[in-house]
């Protein structure tokens, strides 16, 4: 069904006005893009960007490769961007990489380039290709980048970065396993598995394109490679440069809006492996049917149908591109690019008709073995003479239409289909097993949707249509749609919900000091007149009351929340799992459901086991009243009131009225200062509340040449760095060993470095007054000691403390040293 369902997107793709995401509203192509998708039938070239991360793409370049040049855009991302921080939420880890995943194909929609990825994880900085190669599994990941190339079959690859560090691992990585699957996947020897529909593929070249941001206006660049991407498409009525500053501004949850480029904007490059082009990117290079013989009629049935092209009657076109279709159709089968402008030809057909097909569900989900009642729209905005064959429903149905679609008049079918009872839950292919190492692990039926951004749509129904003599299917995913009265109409996928959720309000439970702990979980009904009994498993000797709990949900969606007190066994001391089971139906199932929810993106949901991690610890606290200035993306404070703090939120426009004198201690969350400036006219204050005698923590803020640090967060000269140690492993050496935070009132020992996640910490201080006293002195492999990861300064009867430590991921991950020792930072 994959097939049919790109053969209804693929001259949207092209195009930039429809990406690959499923749940996406519909969007007919205006005269302008119909005019340069007739053009760009022509061109049968394409290339493949290859960088790391979510926002490392060049969208100004890919925009002029696929707007301009009309040529197959595509971007190789390593990872999803899951070990990045988050600026509108608080969503780290696999959900912040859903949201990237999300984030780039919205980029796509626009610029109109391809989205690919890896398997690999993105498991934060590194500083060496070395060690990113070592986690990621070198083999694993290149086998998924000769996958990518054997796919696309570029002609030219070129990648972001460069293979000489220093730099970002992640990038280095990069650049060595482009170079690497460039010649890899023209190989049949390497990654045989692979081959049977694909086959080898030689890519011509392999271009580096030069990193421009760093460069001095005056750099030579001369011995460089360049193309001019800046242009300008009457036809859109836009420069590639708007265009770019759009696709880019979609990177919302890493802040990167960004203002529109016009005019000149040049873009350099240096050929790596291949043949080497002295002059022009595409020197040498037959990029049209002209490559193979026998296509003259090809090129002369494209050439008439753009010459006969009106904008303000495209359904005229629809002949000449039959006659296109035709000449295609004639061309050998293994002709590459046969198949791909077969379905970029009908896809202009219908887009020149005007031709609105749609397949909506009543409701967002179902439940295995239940129905939902799919409303079909059929409808034909052009003069064209258009007729409906039939449609085929999910599950193989055929319904004969024979319905004439004219005079702008909708064909309508309501149909109730059932779901089966082996129906699989909805859920990102990449995230249905669990989570660990470098990689993410694929189920082996999911495998051939390695490297996709999405998976198979829940639902699809078939249209079969017959337009000037030729019939066609098209595929649609069945989708959602409804109307918020601020944001108008809306779409989501619609996907396949268990008959009940059990989701706990925490991933991570913590037990200080053996003590009970209620443990809330929130029953979510997928159909109506669900009932049944939940229970909790825990290890053996943990304690559970009350031993299971009986629920009756009457309507689809209702919830409650039931609670349920845990009590570890005694004496323990290490982690745990917790796992909740519902019984219902006749039926032991357990999942949970995460719903991730932001204006840019539609609404995406991840249903996994429904477990948690144990984790009993000791910790002593002298300090109870905690006022918290959130920062973006920040757990911390929930953290914190999870263990006993009562913890109060500060939000900005709060600060000027509190009575901050209540507070036993406030903490600053990470990157405050960069995401609302206005903090900064509230250090005064702040200052007088420690000059006082209280106790200001300051967690890490950026400081870069992109976001610049100009507020003063301490009471004394202090300048935030770029340094970090991504070792989570790294010896914590005390700089002074009988420092009070060493052992008041949790005394540390080494085991509470211990178990620490993705690093030590970032953005350290770089310079200090001499009244701060660094703490911990902590280093990267071969790398010099760095103190200022934590300092701590007297300021009248109070104490201030910066810190780069990363208690926002160690906190919610349920690191008990990290506990501990921010108990001993609060008390100082």
């Amino acid at each position: 069904m994959r097939n049919l369902f790109i053969l209804g997107t693929a001259l949207a793709m092209s195009l930039g006005f429809w990406s690959t995401a499923l749940a996406q509203p519909p969007r007919q192509p205006h005269a302008g893009e119909l005019a340069a998708g007739l053009r760009r039938l022509g061109v049968t070239g394409s290339v493949l960007y290859v960088a790391a991360h979510p926002d490392d793409e060049n969208t100004r370049f890919l925009a002029w490769l696929a707007g301009e040049r009309g040529l197959r855009a595509g971007y190789l991302s390593m990872t999803r961007g899951d070990g990045g921080q988050n600026l509108i939420g608080t969503e780290q880890d696999e959900l912040l990489g859903l949201i990237r995943t999300h984030e780039l194909l919205a980029a796509r929609r626009v610029d109109g380039a391809e989205q690919m990825f890896t398997r690999a994880r993105d498991f934060g900085y590194s500083k060496s290709a070395d060690e990113t190669l070592r986690i990621w599994g070198h083999d694993e990941v290149l086998a998924d980048v000769v996958l990518a190339i054997r796919r696309f079959r570029p002609e030219v690859i070129v990648t972001r970065f460069t293979t000489q560090p220093p730099n970002h691992g992640h990038h280095t990585a990069s650049a060595l396993l482009a170079a690497e699957a460039f010649e890899a996947a023209a190989d049949p020897k390497r990654f045989p598995e692979q081959l049977g529909e694909l086959k080898p593929w030689k890519a011509d070249r392999l271009l580096n394109n030069v990193a421009s941001w760093n460069l001095k206006p005056d750099t030579d660049m001369s011995a460089y490679l360049k193309v001019d991407v800046g242009g300008y498409d009457p036809l859109l009525g836009r420069s590639w440069g708007e265009i770019a500053a759009e696709s880019r501004s979609q990177h919302k949850s890493q802040g990167f809006g960004v203002a529109a480029e016009r005019g000149t904007q040049m873009e350099y490059f240096t050929p790596l492996a291949g043949t080497r082009p002295k002059s022009d990117l595409f020197e040498g290079l037959e990029l049209t049917w002209r490559r193979w013989s026998g296509t003259e009629k090809v090129l002369q049935a494209i050439d008439e149908a753009s010459r006969g092209f009106d904008p303000r009657a495209p359904h005229l076109s629809i002949p000449a591109l039959v006659r296109v279709h035709e000449a295609i159709s004639g061309l050998p089968a293994d002709n590459p690019w046969k198949a791909i402008k077969l379905r970029e030809t009908e896809a202009l057909m219908a887009a020149c008709a005007g031709l609105f097909l749609e397949a909506r569900a009543a409701e967002p989900a179902a439940v295995p073995g239940g129905q939902v009642t799919l409303n079909l729209v059929a409808l034909n905005r052009s003069p064209a003479a258009l007729r409906l064959v039939s449609v085929t429903l999910p599950g193989g149905e055929s319904v004969g239409t024979g319905t004439e679609l004219a005079d702008d008049k909708p064909f309508k079918l309501s149909r109730p289909v059932s779901i089966p009872e082996n129906a699989r839950i909805s859920t990102p292919y990449w995230l249905r097993k669990p989570i660990a190492g470098g990689l993410y692990a694929l189920e082996e039926s999911d495998r051939a949707l390695t490297g996709r951004p999405e998976g198979e749509p829940a639902l699809s129904v078939g249209f079969v249509y017959e337009l000037a003599g030729k019939r066609f299917t098209v595929t649609r995913p069945v989708v959602y749609v409804w109307t918020d009265p601020v944001r108008g109409e809306l779409y989501r996928a619609f996907e396949i919900a268990p008959a009940v959720t059990a989701t706990l309000d925490r991933d991570v439970i913590m037990f200080p000091n053996g003590a009970t702990q209620s443990v809330s979980v929130v029953l979510a009904a997928g159909r109506a007149d669900a009932s049944g009994k939940v229970r909790l498993e825990v290890p053996q000797g943990w304690r559970v009351e009350p031993a299971e709990a009986s629920f009756q949900l009457a309507a689809r969606g209702e919830e409650r929340t039931l609670r349920f007190q845990v009590t570890p066994a005694k004496g323990a001391g290490e982690r745990g799992r917790l796992r909740v089971v519902v019984d219902s139906g006749g039926r032991s199932e357990s999942w949970r459901v995460r719903t991730v929810t932001h204006d840019h993106v539609p609404p995406l949901t991840v249903r996994q086991p429904s477990e948690a991690t144990l984790v009993p610890f000791t910790l002593a606290t002298k300090v109870r009243r905690i006022g918290y200035i959130p920062g973006p993306g920040d757990r911390v404070a929930e953290s914190l009131a999870a263990v006993g703090y009562e913890v109060t939120l500060l939000p900005e426009e709060r600060l000027a009225s509190e009575q901050l004198s209540r507070f036993e201690a406030i903490v600053v969350g990470v990157r405050a200062f960069n995401a609302n400036p206005r903090l900064a006219h509230h250090h005064e204050r702040l200052m007088k509340y420690v000059e006082q005698g209280g106790r200001l923590l300051v967690q890490y803020n950026t400081n870069s040449f992109v976001g610049p640090l100009t507020a003063s967060i301490g009471p004394y000269p202090l300048e935030i760095g770029r340094q970090r140690v991504t070792d989570e492993t790294a010896a914590m050496t005390p700089v002074k060993a009988n420092h009070p935070v060493l052992k008041n009132p949790n005394p540390l020992v080494a085991a509470d470095f211990e178990g620490w996640v993705q690093e030590r910490g970032l953005y350290f201080a770089s310079k200090w007054d001499d009244r701060y006293q660094p703490v911990f002195a902590m280093k990267d492999p071969g790398e010099e000691p760095l103190r200022g990861g934590l300092l701590i300064a007297r300021h009248g009867k109070g104490t201030f403390i910066y810190t780069g430590l990363a208690f926002f991921r160690q906190l919610p991950a349920g690191v008990p040293g990290a506990y501990r020792l921010f108990a001993n930072l609060l008390v100082q």
